[in-house]
């Protein structure tokens, strides 16, 4: 290791022949020399010979920042909106010089605002799923970040329906919620509730993607407390994992309405037509068998008068 009294380079320039130029490097006594004194004097103790110092000026010149790293990020990671909604989406770089940056997508796009190592556009008009593109050119090269957006529908509309209204104690009813124009499915769970108790949770992972709406049902067996209780449907979509928030929902309240059974009001009538049936058929065969008699006591009592 050379001490810093031999890092410190000194030049003189001396005019020899025809403006020939003499370097020398001052060094203490019985120091070693880098450079020769004279134009003439072979270089020592140089890597490249007489091409070292050009060789390495031509590298820093055309090479510039060669292997210095970069990065883009963007604002928000992740992103979801409503049908038609907008967005600010912030693109920036750790290049201090960065040659040119922007925003690739098909969206509505404009340039809000700018600064040396960032930019910030609003993105419009968003009506279906897309991704967008962040990029920067830096030492020659190009990266990019790409973001990821999502169109949602949130729970609007509970439609709640319990069939039948009017149950009897121990018959069969059905309770059922739907939610149309609802998305992202996977991020959505239902649940019915009869009071503050859960009779059924439902979660849509792995449903289709689209609007077509969910629907949970519950199908159960009618008690008398069933009908002191309101029965409501309760929806809830998670979107804190894709960045947005957690919408809620719930539906208009509704009675079920619960009676005791009585006995077959038929049956009641059948058995009575029957009995009355039965009365009169008997009653025409007493009669018949009694108007027989008569006639046949006044047919005997003639033919003993005249026999006499």
């Amino acid at each position: 290791m050379w001490s810093s009294a031999h890092r410190r380079l000194g030049f003189r320039a001396a005019a020899l022949g025809h403006h020939s130029l003499t370097w020398v490097h001052h060094l203490p006594p019985g120091g070693p020399r880098l450079f020769p004194a004279s134009p003439w004097m072979p270089l020592e103790m140089s890597p490249f010979g007489c091409w070292g110092l050009p060789t390495a000026l031509l590298a820093l010149f055309c090479c510039p920042g060669s292997g210095e790293e970069f990065e883009v990020h963007m604002y928000p990671e992740q992103l979801v909106v409503e049908p038609g909604g907008s967005q600010l989406i912030n693109c920036s770089t750790s290049c201090a010089n960065p040659n040119i940056g922007g925003l690739e997508t098909t969206l509505t796009k404009t340039l809000n605002q700018s600064g040396p190592q960032w930019k910030q556009f609003l993105v419009s008009n968003i009506y279906q799923d897309t991704v967008v593109h962040c990029y920067f050119s830096c030492f020659g090269s190009q990266k990019l970040k790409s973001l990821n957006v999502s169109v949602f529908y949130p729970p609007k509309q509970m439609l709640l329906k319990i069939q039948p209204t009017w149950v009897a104690v121990g018959k069969s009813f059905t309770v059922e919620c739907h939610v149309p124009d609802v998305k992202p499915l996977e991020s959505l769970t239902l649940t019915l509730l009869r009071g503050k108790e859960t009779l059924c949770n439902k979660t849509f992972t792995g449903e289709k993607n689209d609007t077509q709406g969910a629907t949970a049902t519950h199908k159960g067996m009618a008690h008398r407390e069933d009908g002191r209780h309101n029965f409501s449907c309760h929806a809830r979509l998670d979107l804190s994992s894709r960045g947005g928030a957690i919408f809620h929902q719930v539906s208009e309240p509704q009675m079920l309405k619960v009676y005791e059974p009585t006995p077959d009001n038929q049956m009641v009538v059948i058995i009575s037509v029957v009995s009355v049936l039965l009365f009169l058929f008997v009653t025409s065969i007493l009669l018949c068998f009694i108007l027989g008699q008569h006639w046949r006591q006044r047919r005997m009592g003639a033919y003993g008068v005249q026999d006499a």
